[in-house]
């Protein structure tokens, strides 16, 4: 993926937890549905979901958004689509009229459903939290913030990378979501264990 693309990405995450008032894990996404006026609605009350998706996001008629995702998942990866969908709105997506974005797993996603992945996975688990919590494994990353150990299996990489690198605090935008968790973070590292 482009830098370009992959900075703007994370950057609109970062941005995204801030506006939202987002100060720990896991991470409501309902509460950022809330922020931003997004309804959420469960496949079961609507059956709106092919057998192949996992959700989906449109512009309804009077122009409010909709992410619909499928209740009978796991929590990880409702909690997952429902930020990729978010992702898709937030991020700014194009739609042409009558089209859905759509959560489906091939090998030949476009573009957008990367950014979208990317986007749901930092604003999940952002990078510079899990670092003050000195969080490593998949099973960790899964377990803190409530999503799928393949997610978590990806984060883990990632962090993998970043810990390499002591890549954390670097950009103003980060310090400010790190200033934003770090009350939450030192009660989490003062609780006996």
């Amino acid at each position: 993926m482009n830098y370009g693309v992959y900075q703007n990405v994370r950057d609109a995450a970062w941005r995204c937890l801030l506006d939202a008032g987002i100060t720990e894990l896991p991470v409501s996404v309902t509460k950022i549905a809330r922020h931003f006026d997004v309804n959420i609605i469960k496949n079961s009350v609507h059956d709106w979901l092919k057998p192949s998706q996992s959700g989906i996001s449109f512009q309804a008629e009077d122009g409010t958004w909709v992410v619909v995702y499928d209740d009978s998942d796991s929590i990880g990866r409702k909690r997952f689509t429902i930020a990729h969908e978010l992702g898709h709105i937030l991020l700014g997506h194009p739609l042409r009229e009558g089209e859905r974005h759509t959560r489906v797993f091939n090998k030949d996603r476009p573009e957008v459903e990367k950014e979208a992945d990317m986007f749901a996975a930092r604003i999940l688990s952002p990078a510079c939290v899990l670092w003050a919590l000195d969080l490593h494994t998949p099973e960790e990353i899964a377990e803190r913030c409530q999503i799928s150990y393949t997610a978590a299996q990806a984060r883990a990489d990632r962090m993998a990378l970043l810990y390499s690198r002591q890549m954390f605090l670097t950009s103003p935008i980060e310090r400010q979501v790190f200033q934003a968790f770090k009350p939450w973070i030192e009660q989490q590292k003062s609780r006996p264990e």
